[in-house]
């Protein structure tokens, strides 16, 4: 019994990992590497912060470094392609109240940025519209401004996020 199922294992696993290799290609998914990048250095440029809350323009060049770098595409101020952009919107909205006071929000975000390749040509960058994350704002108002900075530095993650793959994967 114990040979058995030591012959059968090896060969369940071997079916199931090919079951899920077929599943993830029919899908449409595919494995990024350093090698399949369009480029492997960026510039970043001019970001623009058109709203009245301070620093978005920071917040946002920090998570798109970050973001780049992880995706093996590198950070260079001479690199021929070029990201720059503007921050347009930035609003907190309530989103549901307790007792006569908000007690959610929503920070909405709206943004455009470009590639701009070392020809000149420019290209805008996927999925650059509205950003929504949502926060408690319960408790005292320290709590609510330090809930509100995380959501605001989590939006610009995911606008990050989504720049990166208008690049990685040029859509």
């Amino acid at each position: 019994m114990k040979v058995e199922s030591s012959i059968w294992l090896p060969s369940v696993c071997c079916l199931l990992s090919t079951a899920f290799c077929l599943l993830l290609y029919g899908c449409g998914y595919t494995l990024q590497g350093r090698d399949t990048l369009p480029f492997t250095s960026v510039k970043i440029g001019r970001i623009e912060n058109k709203t009245f809350e301070p620093k978005l323009e920071d917040k946002f060049q920090k998570a798109l470094a970050d973001e780049l770098i992880r995706n093996g595409i590198m950070i260079s101020k001479s690199a021929g392609h070029v990201i720059s952009g503007a921050i347009n919107d930035f609003s907190l909205k309530p989103l549901s109240e307790k007792e006569g006071v908000a007690s959610e929000y929503r920070v909405i975000i709206k943004a455009r940025f470009f590639l701009t390749s070392p020809d000149g040509k420019v290209k805008e960058l996927r999925n650059t519209g509205v950003f929504t994350v949502s926060f408690s704002g319960s408790g005292n108002i320290e709590n609510i401004v330090a809930a509100k900075e995380q959501a605001t530095e989590t939006a610009m993650r995911n606008l990050a996020s989504e720049i990166r793959a208008g690049i990685v994967y040029g859509i």
